[in-house]
């Protein structure tokens, strides 16, 4: 279904390849935790370009490869200093002659779509400054173990219309999710974004909201979902960006504006106290490790239908 497709956004998937993507993810979870990991990639590589440093997306992409009997390759800055060092369609034309794939984490969108242009292997969009797609359908395998459903489970995004944001909402509005989005004005997700997933929203039973309440974005939701006010990249803005976001602090009580049932998403890392408190981070209401082990299940089931 997916064999040799690029994976740039979430708007390359449809619905149907969304939730065939997470079955396969649920299928290699179980079977991990049974004590399976089935070698569907013996023989394949996959390079993986860092232009940001990582935790999870580089422990989650090797120990993925690993467990389905593959192999990959970190690179890091250093490496290849893309742009400068080597031009990215030539760093794309010679990986593939050597991987069988490539994932790359870097600042510029255009910089994912260069590499896919010019390489003839597919290519993983593991973060870029407009979305961040693999978090996402760890995210979206996160709700799906907690809620048994994604169509119809209420989620608020609470903070920046970032890349993470941008995901969410082409990814929630697919597979029928009401996701109502609060940010700060002039913080709110792109223009484009938002009309493409209230597009997308009205075919699958799902709906898109924007506002800049957070108190009522939250009110009655199953998930609550924050990132970092702050960016790598965006350190300079720390002080004028911290003033604007003054109110959006996932607290206890905003998680009790939502109600009991409500859980808290975050995919990390987090700023403690900043946009969310150590009482809402670590308690019984977060699935956040959730989300965190849900991206090794996730990519895996990406990458063995992509590779």
């Amino acid at each position: 279904m997916l064999s040799g497709r690029d994976f740039l956004s979430m708007d390359d998937l449809t619905a149907e390849e969304i939730r065939a993507v997470l079955e396969r993810s649920g299928d290699l979870k179980r079977r991990l935790h049974a004590g399976e990991s089935p070698p569907v990639l013996a023989g394949k590589t996959l390079a993986m370009i860092f232009e940001k440093p990582s935790l999870r997306t580089r422990v989650t992409f090797e120990v993925g490869m690993r467990q389905l009997g593959g192999h990959a390759i970190y690179l890091s800055p250093q490496d290849i200093q893309l742009g400068t060092r080597e031009s990215t369609p030539d760093v794309a034309r010679n990986l593939s002659r050597w991987v069988n794939g490539v994932m790359a984490r870097t600042f510029a969108h255009r910089t994912v779509q260069d590499l896919a242009e010019y390489a003839t292997v597919p290519v993983i969009n593991g973060l870029s400054d407009r979305e961040h797609p693999c978090q996402i359908l760890g995210d979206l395998l996160t709700i799906q173990d907690h809620a048994r459903r994604l169509n119809g489970v209420r989620v608020a995004w609470v903070g920046d219309g970032n890349n993470v944001c941008h995901s969410l909402l082409l990814g929630g509005a697919k597979v029928g999710i009401h996701l109502a989005v609060a940010t700060p004005p002039g913080y709110e997700p792109a223009n484009e974004i938002i009309s493409r997933a209230r597009s997308l929203a009205a075919k699958s039973g799902g709906s898109i909201s924007v506002g800049h309440d957070p108190n009522e974005a939250v009110r009655g939701v199953d998930i609550i979902y924050t990132d970092v006010w702050v960016s790598m990249g965006q350190e300079a803005t720390r002080a004028e960006r911290l003033k604007a976001f003054a109110g959006f602090l996932v607290d206890g009580a905003l998680l009790r504006a939502a109600g009991p049932q409500a859980k808290v998403m975050h995919c990390l890392p987090a700023h403690r106290g900043e946009e969310i408190t150590d009482e809402v981070l670590d308690g019984p209401q977060s699935i956040v490790l959730d989300q965190a082990e849900n991206r090794l299940h996730a990519q895996k089931g990406l990458l063995a239908m992509i590779l």
